[in-house]
């Protein structure tokens, strides 16, 4: 699983060709969710302190995440997206 970022004990993948709606996966020790990039939807389970940190990273980085999924689709080399600081 490529992973785009990392940040306070968070770590961000995206799958190569993985199914729509555009989306990626977080994980936080054994939790794990997975948020649609437009729109924010999410499924899975994480502590409210960790998803919050994840969903505020996604929304300064949504143009970045949609280009990552376009190259995962395409099974092209991931970029790196800022981490939360």
């Amino acid at each position: 699983m490529p992973t785009v970022s990392r940040f306070f004990g968070i770590v961000v993948f995206l799958n190569y060709r993985d199914h729509a709606p555009p989306h990626f996966h977080a994980r936080y020790g054994e939790d794990e969710v997975i948020v649609e990039i437009r729109g924010g939807a999410v499924t899975g389970k994480m502590s409210k302190r960790a998803l919050r940190l994840v969903l505020e990273w996604a929304s300064l980085h949504e143009d970045d995440l949609m280009r990552n999924w376009d190259l995962a689709r395409a099974s092209e080399p991931l970029e790196q997206i800022e981490p939360l600081t």
